[in-house]
């Protein structure tokens, strides 16, 4: 996997954590140009997040659960990738102590502008 993300972030490389304690090898680029990458990799603007992460053909906006990838690389649907957009509390390198865990959808999204809902969480727990 290789992950994108600006240099000033450190939610970024919480999330990269994240990733890398479920077995996932990652490696980081920091980039003060991540949102002319995301238009390129087709993220689209209402789901932008953080950062943005590619792995096997398939991109991976803001902080998606890994059990989310490892869905996606299981199932591999015909898709651009999923995201997490913003940067939801709670959910994998947004915990924040004493903050309760917000709701959130992991969606999938494609060519066509094509946006569907992949998973619904609350913090780590799918719902």
């Amino acid at each position: 996997m290789r992950v994108h993300k600006d240099p000033n972030c450190g939610c970024c490389e919480a999330w990269v954590q994240h990733v890398r304690a479920a077995g996932f090898v990652a490696s980081v680029t920091e980039t003060r140009t991540i949102n002319r990458l995301k238009a390129e990799l087709g993220v689209p603007k209402d789901l932008h997040s953080c950062h943005t992460a590619e792995i096997d053909g398939y991109v991976i906006e803001g902080h998606v659960p890994a059990q989310e990838i490892r869905r996606l690389l299981l199932e591999r649907p015909a898709a651009t990738g999923i995201a997490v957009a913003g940067m939801p509390i709670g959910s994998p390198g947004m915990e924040i102590p004493g903050s309760a865990p917000e709701r959130y959808e992991v969606v999938l999204f494609g060519a066509n502008r094509r946006i569907e809902i992949f998973a619904r969480y609350r913090g780590h727990d799918r719902t």
